[in-house]
């Protein structure tokens, strides 16, 4: 990683420029191979503050318990990690004494692996209902029951029929408590974005004429399995397919000239990243280098706009309106930006809040988002840059240096 992590970047706001802090190298800087060993997983006692705090938010609003069914923040709050299916494993924390937990008896062994808390775990057979379950769970718990946003509409449906229970949304209680992240989920998100930006540094050193988005995702999938990290997603759009944020099916390769585009992410420990970086092979066009400037200067207006207390909308609205002074847009329209300037990352490559119009959401210390205010041209290229970062009352820190010109992308 010698000479990788450089400390500059530059943060343009209404006050003049200004640097744009980037997040101290913690002890995996030294590492040469897996960035990932040094990553020290959420403890258990970690898990039981997050459960404390769920109840003391759940007791200030009279609500009873809160519902979570396989998913991030099943792992957040208990540590079990476990995928969805037709058999429902879930969480019910009480406002008051140890989360109850749900799951099909074959499976309990499974379930308890993963279990960082102290938790009842009750089991159901498959001739049984765990909507009986979970409600006699709930039995004589005064208040309604906050389901976790993401929880499937057949749960909450056989839970309101089987036990008459009062349903409510449970976003506000689990958002409290997820979108501020603690010195130790920031530490993994770090190496996780470390881990990304060194895997598209090899891609970039490695490409050739000829190669497929797919060759150069399978560069940047190798480099992130070597350090330790589990490859999410290594998207690469090039020429034209570039100028749809999520590409197209239309085959290309690179040639002299080509818009190499690459948006990805792994996990390290539960937490994720989401880098993008965009180039040129050979020799770019004017108007090529235009673009990327124009883009890069796009991140420098959403750092700029970033500030404890600012609404996030007030970020997608600082990049949206440089550019449309520059001549793109307006608003959504192409040429221009077609997307949010960003959203929240953590455990989820994205939650809330998100950096667009219509979230109100304040800045708090703790937070963390992807900066990503790209330009797309239908029909010629598209030029993204994405770096995540973590809101500080000091103002905005990246995770990674920011890119530096489009002759040193990486």
């Amino acid at each position: 990683m010698s000479g990788g992590f450089s400390r500059r970047g530059v943060l343009a706001g209404a006050g003049g420029a200004a640097a744009l802090a980037v997040l101290p190298q913690g002890a995996w800087a030294a590492s040469s191979g897996r960035l990932a060993d040094a990553a020290v997983p959420i403890t258990p006692a970690e898990h039981m503050g997050r459960i404390a705090k769920l109840q003391g938010l759940m007791a200030e609003q009279g609500v009873a318990a809160l519902l979570v069914e396989s998913g991030s923040s099943l792992t957040y709050f208990t540590g079990v990690r476990w995928s969805r299916s037709e058999r429902i494993t879930a969480a019910v924390i009480p406002a008051k004494g140890q989360p109850i937990v749900v799951t099909p008896f074959f499976e309990a062994p499974s379930v308890r692996e993963t279990l960082a808390v102290p938790a009842d775990l009750r089991t159901w057979h498959e001739d049984a209902s765990p909507f009986a379950l979970i409600a006699d769970a709930l039995k004589g718990r005064p208040g309604p029951v906050a389901v976790e946003q993401t929880t499937r509409a057949f749960i909450t449906e056989g839970l309101a029929r089987e036990g008459r229970i009062q349903v409510v949304s449970g976003a506000g209680l689990v958002n409290a408590c997820r979108q501020i992240k603690s010195p130790a989920e920031l530490a993994l998100m770090e190496i996780a974005n470390a881990i990304t930006l060194a895997a598209l540094r090899e891609a970039h050193k490695a490409v050739q004429p000829g190669m497929t988005g797919a060759d150069l995702g399978a560069l940047v999938d190798g480099a992130t399995t070597r350090m330790g990290g589990q490859s999410d997603f290594a998207m690469a759009l090039l020429n034209e397919a570039s100028a749809y944020p999520h590409g197209s099916r239309s085959p290309q390769v690179v040639r002299e000239g080509s818009v190499i585009l690459m948006d990805c992410g792994c996990t390290v420990a539960d937490y994720q990243s989401d880098i993008s970086r965009t180039w040129v092979y050979g020799a770019p066009s004017a108007r090529q280098r235009k673009v990327w400037d124009t883009v890069r200067r796009g991140q420098d207006r959403v750092f700029g706009a970033a500030r404890v207390g600012t609404p996030a909308s007030a970020l997608d609205a600082a990049v949206r309106g440089f550019y449309e002074g520059e001549g793109w847009g307006p608003v959504f329209a192409l040429p221009g930006l077609s997307h949010r300037a960003g959203h929240g990352i953590g455990m989820d490559g994205h939650e809330s809040p998100y950096l667009v119009g219509s979230d109100q959401t304040p800045l708090a210390p703790g937070m963390c988002f992807s900066n990503e205010p790209g330009l797309y041209i239908p029909g010629e290229f598209g030029m993204r840059l994405e770096d995540c970062w973590v809101m500080t009352d000091a103002g905005p820190k990246s995770f990674t240096p920011l890119a530096r010109s489009l002759d040193d992308p990486i």
